[in-house]
């Protein structure tokens, strides 16, 4: 089972996808600087209802087996231990311990 903070990850992930074109439709008009105030800080005030989970900066890459959210290898997707045991075990396709 997934870890809390995975959990949270899948969730802001899916936040951003759902809501990326107006949030930045939004944020073009708000820093427009040829448009009427008015009309940017209706914008400003849009962009201030969406949710926690609709802001791409809450989107943290972890690790998808620990939850570690640093020493994650994104080609994988796993932190470098998980990595390392999962190499190791052979169960990571065209990965292998280096010997020279």
């Amino acid at each position: 089972m997934p870890n809390v903070r995975v959990l949270r990850d899948i969730k802001a992930r899916h936040g951003v996808q759902a809501n990326e074109i107006a949030r930045r439709a939004y944020l073009y008009v708000a820093r427009n600087q040829t448009l009427p105030p008015q009309v940017r800080h209706q914008a400003q005030l849009q962009l201030n209802t969406f949710g926690k989970y609709t802001r791409p900066t809450t989107v943290k890459n972890r690790c998808h087996e620990s939850g570690r959210g640093r020493g994650i290898i994104s080609e994988f997707g796993l932190c470098r231990f998980q990595f390392r045991l999962k190499a190791l075990k052979g169960e990571l396709n065209g990965v292998k311990k280096a010997s020279w």
